[in-house]
């Protein structure tokens, strides 16, 4: 059998150790990734090898030539013009594969048996094995669900917190038969997981998952490569060593000197010619390079030395990485989680702080203390995007060096010379951040239109006419007071897809960003009549004839969150007494519990001017809780119901669009009107999505995201859906109170559980496990739907924090309060039992 080493990534989540090296080309314990798979290979009788190249590709080839010195037959296949992914890599040496072969990532350490994965699929008769094993945390991997023989059912490639179903995950090894390949085009790229699979899937081509035993890691990141080594030495992976083990837990290389005052604690790993000078403590977790010289006094804690390092006396080190040719002078310091790349040097009593990363051939000047990476910011987390947008705390995480950075990291996705607009709430932090946004834009060739203070709505209503390609939009988290969150839209005002924002984090992490010349700099302009342009599309989808003759008394509370607000003058516009209240700005976001003070008193002021309604207005004109002409509060899944109802009442047979652990009285409302219901992933995104895609869509959102009126713009509009209120109830010629006694009642509760980020996975796969197939829908989450279809439990991991979140729905309350004390039960038991 022959074996096809994929060895193309430029592996850019490791930088800066891969700023000259190849990922496979990195060292585990001071052999390459690629020789330890070679290995694994040999040991199950496999010695044809073709290697796929693309990035340095002469680094592997200069290593390994023919293979000889390493028991094998190399041959190495160059993509020369374009990377041509996992599959069309593969696809471009098929010449080379007349039988069943093995496909292997070059990026990971694994002891799995090869040859039992082989068996299988032999004795299956599959077309595709793919080896599987199960992970505490999927979310970076493809994940996949077989039935009982093994045969794949479904796969999601890297999914987000949310869609997680399971954690038996793709390991990137692969049994093939060659015929396989004849489904790929040629000189094309294309990948493995998001081509071929599901195409096979879709043909019905027997495809097959090996859940192997054993140990595998993904080197994907410096976390995981650090880890590869820790759980190496510890004799985790079964992998072959470069070195004798001259004592328990001690391997050492040929002609290294130990001076006897030196302290060894295992396990440890040093390599050949290697000089440990007096008093040296190497403690355990500490690998050591071939022709490395530790001084003397040197403090090591785990650190990962390469080949030729320079280590001074009184050193210390903590769980770093120093790349090959490094010097560490006299008493520098580099800390934990910090990488310092190839060629460079840390003067006397530097100090690299933790996470910090230098790239190669830099020069750190003594006694300096480095805190962010050399050239550009601080790290950060690997992902900056969450369930929506950028978030982070105000001016701790989202910084104004931070902002100056993602606006050049967004601008460098875009085209030179595009234009964007950038928008913001009333608050100084948000001005402020907006402007280093700004900065960043212009500093990478990108015209910045500045709407500044502006609601959210109108924002996204006015993109489109503007012929811009994106949008930005600062403001306070709606749901954290010290939090801001930073929104990216479309052409068209839809928040960017996923796809999209990992390219922004793929600029921003890789510190891919693009300069311009002086002449290139982006320009700021202004655009005027923008209220004008909402007010005009505003009007546009409303009956205004009936909204004036309703002489409506509406009472708005904008809770101290905003100042000369636009919801007022167009009601007075149109014939209404608009009575605002808490329209100035208050230094202090005003926390969740004083705004349900405020809405207590709006309730009295409703009552007290016999008002048509109430209306507190929250998250920047997005969201809203209204408040009935008796005082009393609707939001929640009951305004989702009400503004269903009222909605499909003037407009039967439309389609709603809700998220999917809404109320099941959305289905019994559109079942009443000849309506439809569209269920989406609980995130902003996939509802908007939804609104633009489906036809005939009359309302989307809920009551604790706000609503969409896809016939005005894409976003969640809360004062276009105050309007469309007081048309409505003109319309229907009742009251909000007399509207909400009529809708269904529908038992609807939920409860929150804790549970740890590595467990969500694990969870799951066991609920889905341990269901019928056919009473399980997957939108998002697992479902559980009895026979009836009118009931349902729905275990809803939380993308943002580590928490899960258990529905249940039913006309009987009883119901209700035994599923979510069975399924809490359950979920506990679970996690309980992962944790020990």
């Amino acid at each position: 059998m022959r074996a096809v080493i994929m060895a193309g990534g430029s592996g850019t989540r490791l930088r800066p150790l891969t700023c000259d090296l190849p990922k496979p080309m990195v060292p585990v314990l001071n052999r390459p990734i690629a020789e330890h798979i070679i290995n694994l290979l040999k040991r199950y009788g496999i010695t044809e090898i073709i290697a796929t190249l693309f990035y340095l590709p002469d680094v592997m080839r200069d290593y390994f030539q023919n293979g000889q010195d390493f028991g094998v037959q190399i041959t190495y296949a160059v993509e020369e013009d374009q990377p041509l992914g996992t599959a069309g890599s593969v696809k471009n040496v098929s010449e080379l594969l007349d039988d069943t072969f093995l496909v292997i990532s070059g990026d990971s350490i694994t002891d799995f048996n090869l040859q039992k994965a082989i068996d299988f699929h032999r004795t299956k008769g599959a077309k595709a094995t793919l080896v599987l094993t199960r992970v505490p945390n999927p979310i970076e991997f493809g994940v996949v669900i077989t039935n009982s023989s093994g045969e794949i059912v479904r796969f999601l490639e890297k999914p987000s917190a949310s869609e997680i179903f399971s954690d038996t995950v793709n390991t990137g090894i692969y049994i093939l038969e060659p015929e396989v390949l004849e489904y790929l085009l040629p000189e094309c790229e294309q990948d493995f997981s998001t081509d071929l699979f599901p195409l096979l899937l879709e043909k019905g081509e027997p495809m097959y998952g090996y859940i192997a035993e054993g140990y595998w890691c993904d080197v994907g990141h410096l976390d995981a490569y650090r880890e590869a080594h820790y759980d190496a030495l510890q004799g985790r992976v079964k992998i072959d060593y470069a070195y004798p083990e001259v004592s328990s837990g001690v391997w050492v290389g040929k002609n290294t000197c130990i001076d006897p005052t030196a302290k060894i604690m295992p396990p440890v790993l040093i390599g050949s010619n290697c000089r440990i000078g007096p008093r040296a403590l190497l403690e355990p977790g500490t690998v050591v390079g071939d022709n490395v010289t530790i001084g003397s006094d040197a403090d090591l804690k785990r650190p990962i030395i390469w080949n030729g390092a320079v280590i001074g006396d009184d050193t210390h080190l903590r769980a770093c990485v120093i790349a090959r040719g490094t010097r560490a002078d006299r008493r520098a310091q580099i800390l934990e989680g910090a990488v310092v790349g190839a060629l460079s040097t840390i003067g006397e009593e530097a100090q690299i702080s933790p996470g910090v990363r230098v790239w190669p051939s830099k020069l750190i000047e003594s006694g300096a203390t480095l805190n962010i990476n050399l050239i550009w910011g601080k790290t950060a987390q690997r992902n900056l995007f969450g369930q929506r947008g950028v978030a982070g705390l105000a001016n701790v995480d989202i910084t104004p060096e931070f902002a100056v950075k993602l606006g050049a990291a967004y601008g460098s996705t875009l085209k030179p010379s595009d234009h964007v607009t950038v928008s913001r709430d009333q608050r100084s932090i948000s001005r402020m951040v907006t402007r280093s946004l700004i900065a960043g834009l212009m500093s990478v060739g990108i015209h910045v239109q500045n709407l500044e203070a502006i609601s959210i709505p109108v924002a996204r209503n006015v993109l489109p006419a503007l012929n811009v390609a994106g949008g930005i939009h600062v403001r306070i988290h709606p749901d954290r007071s010290d939090h801001l969150l930073i929104e990216f839209f479309d052409d068209q005002g839809i928040d960017i897809p996923k796809a999209q924002e990992k390219k922004i984090e793929g600029a921003y992490f890789k510190e891919n960003l693009r300069r311009s010349q002086i002449h290139e700099i982006g320009s700021v302009s202004y655009p005027s009549g923008l209220l004008d342009a909402y007010t005009t599309a505003f009007e546009d989808h409303l009956n205004i004839g009936s909204i004036r003759s309703s002489k409506s008394k509406i009472v708005i509370d904008y809770a101290y969150a905003v100042s000369g607000a636009v919801l007022p003058q167009l009601l007075g516009k149109f014939g209404c007494d608009a009575v605002v209240l808490n329209a100035s700005l208050n230094p202090t976001v005003p926390s969740a519990a004083a705004r349900e003070v405020l809405l207590g008193q709006l309730g009295k002021v409703v009552l007290a001017l016999q008002a048509t309604f109430g209306v507190q207005i929250l998250a920047n004109g997005e969201q809203l809780v209204l408040v009935d002409e008796i005082g009393s509060p609707i939001r929640g899944e009951q305004l989702t119901a009400l503004m269903a109802y009222m909605i499909l009442t003037a407009h039967p047979r439309g389609t709603v669009v809700v998220p999917v652990h809404a109320s099941g009285a959305i289905e019994e409302i559109a079942r009443r009107h000849d309506g439809q219901v569209i269920r989406t992933k609980a995130n902003p995104t996939a509802l908007m999505e939804a609104c633009r895609t489906h036809p005939n869509v009359v309302l989307g959102g809920s009551g604790d995201m706000g609503f969409i009126f896809p016939q005005l713009h894409p976003g969640f509009d809360a004062m276009f859906c105050v309007a469309k209120l007081i048309e409505m109830l003109l319309i229907q010629e009742r009251s909000l109170g007399k509207i909400w006694e009529e809708l269904p009642r529908i038992s609807h509760r939920s409860q929150s559980i804790r549970c740890p980020w590595t467990i969500k996975g694990a969870l799951m796969r066991y609920l889905v496990e341990t269901h019928p197939a056919d009473s399980l829908e997957l939108v998002d989450g697992v479902k559980i739907v009895d026979p009836s279809r009118q009931n349902w439990v729905l275990i809803l991991p939380d993308a943002s924090e580590p928490l899960v979140r258990i529905f249940a729905n039913s006309e009987d309350r009883n119901w209700v309060d035994r599923q979510l004390q069975t399924y809490r039960q359950k979920v506990q038991h679970f996690i309980e039992v992962e944790q020990n």
